[in-house]
């Protein structure tokens, strides 16, 4: 039995309690968790396992390229079976692929492991946002998402820190028995506090040409596409900072993986400044409007990093990425709640399509990062400012459709009761 009533208190009248809250960001943060806790250990995995610098790129564009397209199974899986059984066969299959990476001796086992991990871990990030969707809506959606953020950032902003640590006294396998060590203790939080929060009442057909004909017609909504786009397009610059970060601050800067590590914990602060703000100044000027904020100030950041691209200091680095972090910390959770607000009956599968066209984003700039024929900080800056910049474009038409007289604290989108 669930922790939450499904019948009172009304969705939009629900507060996010600490066990809902720590089931939420944990299962947003796996993802995040998994690739972020590695980035310290690349130089000693290069050299033990005779890596060059691309082929270990391809462990975070493997798991980004599985992440995004096993979401599209996983949202109408648990529309149609509930949240259960996807939570849990999610982390289990996680945990397995950790637990593969952690004895791979070769390139092909790694990644064959890291894909394992993706499909577990892009189960656990639908799951955070379709969970969040069934027990909240409006206003509430948008403040738990929030919260929700902030408390995950805390995994992947200090988990590179953490990997520094378990990989200098361990040895880098080790990180992949913590991860998946998280992910056992997440299933057991689950069971214990949360359990199904998708009545049978609420189920979808599932059938292939349903499923087919739900994501075009989703894909199609611009109540959907213009607002996940634009958070899409700012979250693939978070993940090319992550690809991009040990070549820039270790390469390029000479930090050591322990100061690399710290520098993504003091990252966390931002990431938690704006995501305490997001819901208050969202109450205050609706979420369309602060949205737009997030993306001008992360579109500033990609432009002050790009203004020092060529003699790249510490100081001018991390300003710079503290305001596209800020700016993306406020867009992120409104935009998303905007984008699943109108789909409460298919919150699974608007969360799936969303989580594909971010991770699909991450690939494609983490890729970039990689590819352009420049140093690593000059590639980050194209990619940090094209990124928000096209998403202004995208999200303008959803700011220019709000109504004239938006009461305070709605979040201005309906909420059907259809998909």
């Amino acid at each position: 039995m669930s922790a939450f009533s499904i019948v009172n208190p009304a969705p939009s009248e629900r507060r996010l309690t600490g066990g809902a809250l720590f089931l939420l960001a944990g299962l947003a943060a796996l993802g995040a968790l998994a690739t972020n806790i590695i980035l310290p250990a690349f130089p000693r995995m290069g050299a033990e396992l005779a890596l060059s610098s691309p082929e270990l790129g391809l462990l975070l564009s493997s798991f980004f390229v599985a992440f995004a397209v096993g979401q599209l199974a996983v949202g109408p899986l648990s529309d149609r079976f509930g949240r259960r059984p996807l939570v849990l066969g999610g982390i289990a299959i996680f945990a397995t692929g950790s637990i593969l990476c952690a004895f791979a001796d070769t390139l092909s086992f790694l990644i064959l492991g890291r894909v394992i991990q993706a499909l577990g871990a892009c189960t656990a990030s639908v799951l955070s946002r379709a969970i969040a969707r069934d027990l909240f809506d409006g206003e509430a959606l948008g403040r738990a998402l929030s919260l929700t953020m902030i408390a995950g950032a805390a995994a992947p902003g200090f988990s590179p820190l953490l990997g520094s640590i378990l990989a200098g006294l361990f040895g880098w396998r080790v990180t992949f028995l913590v991860v998946a060590g998280f992910g056992a203790a997440l299933a057991l939080h689950y069971l214990g506090r949360v359990g199904e929060t998708h009545p049978a009442g609420c189920r979808t057909p599932l059938a292939p040409s349903a499923v087919a004909a739900a994501y075009g017609r989703l894909a199609g909504d611009p109540r959907f596409l213009l607002p996940a786009l634009a958070v899409s397009l700012v979250i693939g610059g978070l993940y090319s900072f992550f690809a991009a970060a040990p070549g820039v601050l270790m390469n390029e800067l000479g930090l050591t993986a322990f100061q690399l590590g710290s520098s993504f914990a003091a990252t966390v602060l931002i990431v938690f400044l704006a995501g305490f703000l997001a819901p208050r100044l969202a109450h205050r000027w609706s979420q369309r409007a602060i949205s737009m904020v997030g993306l001008l100030i992360a579109l500033a950041g990609g432009a002050a990093m790009f203004a020092f691209a060529a003699v790249p200091t510490l100081v001018t680095f991390t300003l710079a990425i503290a305001l596209y972090l800020f700016g993306m910390g406020l867009i992120n959770p409104l935009g998303s709640a905007i984008a699943l607000n109108p789909f409460g009956r298919q919150a699974g599968l608007a969360s799936a399509l969303l989580g594909f066209m971010q991770m699909g984003c991450a690939a494609i700039g983490a890729s970039f990062v990689s590819a352009l024929p420049f140093p690593s900080s000059v590639s980050l800056a194209v990619v940090l400012t094209t990124g928000p910049a096209l998403a202004l474009l995208i999200f303008l038409p959803v700011v220019l459709r709000q109504p004239r007289a938006e009461p305070s604290g709605s979040s201005g989108v309906p909420v059907s009761t259809g998909g």
